[in-house]
């Protein structure tokens, strides 16, 4: 039977089925708008299957364990050591055994059509997909095209590595067996944790950071982390470039490091490798170049996008509506979006689903002509906590949870800035578990006597991150905040501690 060209129309067109796509085209539809979703893999995306869910599934039942064996009367009664079978179960179970039937079925309860394939923009509002049933479709779009299509690894130049089969993120997190030895390049968020991970599940693993370990967040927070992962038995190598990666003829892998704590090259063996060295948005082969996009300096391509999520530096498309609304005029069409890691700006699947659900009621509001313009700051339609509030969570034990501004970054936005810091010493911490380590800082605005910004480091501190995450993104001044009294004795008690520490 030969392959058909089908023709469809749609009021938006949403590139990519992970969460942030998937909020974006429910969004419209609620709006009264038709979706279409198009994808070549699982929907539900990287976040369900190889990210978010499955690293957090890896790394859980290992601070659980940590967790009874820090509290005397628990810890006679635990093991000392994880049943690793039992956790890659467990993990199997939450990515649904890679079988996204549940995902599919939402997608129809909720009326957003999936279209399964690679496609690519040929035009303005137009696109064409290579259907995997086949067929080729020439997709329109009445009103917008939304760019969903997350990111991929940025792999490091480091000699001998492009020719190696060597694990990213995607293999770690689906591991079917727990390597001997892991070593892992990269010191950010998601090297962190699979590190942790995997020595709790009995590997033994070398970490190697070019610089410092989760250099985003302040060092008095990022250090009880390292601690933490040294207390697992993880060789933390810090300062330390790799320089070579090379396969042996047994199937196992050697590493040649620069280590300036050795003096010179030291080599690390491991049976497997992962990589993890930072993401960029995944925009290759969408035929944005046709749209006079371009990468710039060998760089991956990125773009810019404003309050909504429409992308700048479109062409002019003369006597189509511009985003100010003033039909008949001369103008920029606004029919195309990016969002979630597509975006660029936050590489956060909650931060993702946030913009998507802004993204999607600006779609629908500009097509009913409900939105002329650019929306107000902290409307339904703008993202403007991506500019003041992005919370974040890295899953290690100890944990690390911050949102908004450090205090590098307020005075770099010309801020005058002040901060608060202590070590979390309260009863709540006393009784969560013995020798409880934590640090606490807040970020303080002295204009405006408001919250900028805070930090937490220590067991279980993720959950103080909602209170800080509302406390900026109200500007609740100070005084007010100290009226906000933590129940006694939890860990949050460390709000009281620190508003103390600051005067009040």
């Amino acid at each position: 039977m030969t392959p058909a060209t089908l023709q469809r129309e749609f009021d938006v067109i949403v590139i990519g089925a992970g969460a942030v796509g998937e909020n974006v085209a429910d969004r419209v539809v609620q709006g009264g708008l038709t979706a279409v979703l198009v994808e070549a893999e699982l929907v539900g995306g990287e976040c369900s299957y190889w990210a978010c869910m499955p690293s957090k599934a890896l790394l859980r039942p290992g601070t659980a364990l940590h967790g009874a064996q820090a509290v005397p009367g628990a810890a006679e009664a635990v093991t000392l050591t994880l049943d690793a079978a039992a956790v890659l179960k467990r993990r199997d179970y939450f990515t649904a055994n890679w079988q996204d039937d549940s995902q599919v079925k939402w997608l129809e309860d909720t009326g957003i059509e999936l279209l399964r394939g690679h496609c690519w923009i040929t035009a303005p509002h137009t696109v064409e997909v290579a259907g995997l049933d086949g067929n080729t479709y020439e997709l329109k779009a009445r009103h917008a095209v939304v760019l969903a299509t997350g990111s991929t690894p940025t792999t490091p130049s480091i000699n001998g590595l492009a020719d190696l089969q060597v694990w990213g993120t995607r293999e770690a997190t689906s591991a079917k067996e727990v390597p001997e030895r892991l070593a892992v390049i990269g010191g950010g968020v998601a090297g962190s944790e699979l590190a942790q991970a995997f020595a709790r599940l009995g590997s033994d693993v070398t970490l190697v950071a070019r610089s410092g370990l989760l250099g985003t967040f302040p060092a008095e927070a990022s250090k009880l982390v390292v601690a933490g992962l040294r207390a697992d038995g993880v060789a933390v190598r810090l300062n330390t470039s790799t320089e070579s990666v090379r396969e042996n003829d047994d199937g196992t892998f050697t590493l040649t490091l620069q280590d300036p704590t050795a003096d010179g090259r030291t080599t690390v063996i491991a049976d497997k490798v992962l990589v993890s060295t930072g993401r960029h948005p995944a925009l290759e082969g969408l035929g944005l170049e046709s749209l006079g996009f371009e990468a710039q300096h060998g760089q991956p391509l990125k773009l810019t996008t404003d309050s909504t999520g429409l992308v700048q530096g479109l062409p002019d498309v003369p006597g189509t509506p511009n985003v100010q609304g003033e039909e008949g005029s001369d103008g920029v069409d606004p029919w195309l979006y990016a969002v979630g890691d597509a975006a660029g700006s936050n590489f956060f699947t909650h931060q993702g689903k946030y913009e998507a659900r802004a993204t999607g009621d600006a779609i629908a509001a500009r097509a009913k002509g409900e939105l002329r313009g650019t929306p107000k700051p902290w409307s339904r339609y703008a993202h403007t906590a991506n500019q003041h509030a992005v919370p974040s969570v890295v899953f290690t034990d100890p944990e690390l949870a911050a949102v908004g501004r450090t205090v590098e970054q307020a005075k770099r936005d010309g801020y005058n800035v002040s901060s608060v810091e202590l070590p979390i010493e309260v009863s709540g911490s006393s009784l969560h578990s013995e020798h409880y380590e934590g640090w606490a800082q807040l970020v303080v605005d002295e204009d405006r006597r408001v919250l900028l910004g805070a930090t937490f480091a220590g067991p279980d501190v993720g959950e103080l991150l909602h209170a800080a995450t509302i406390a900026v993104v109200g500007e609740v001044p100070l005084e007010r905040l100290w009226h906000a009294v933590p129940s006694f004795p939890t860990v949050s008690e460390v709000w009281l501690r620190l508003l103390e520490k600051y005067g009040l």
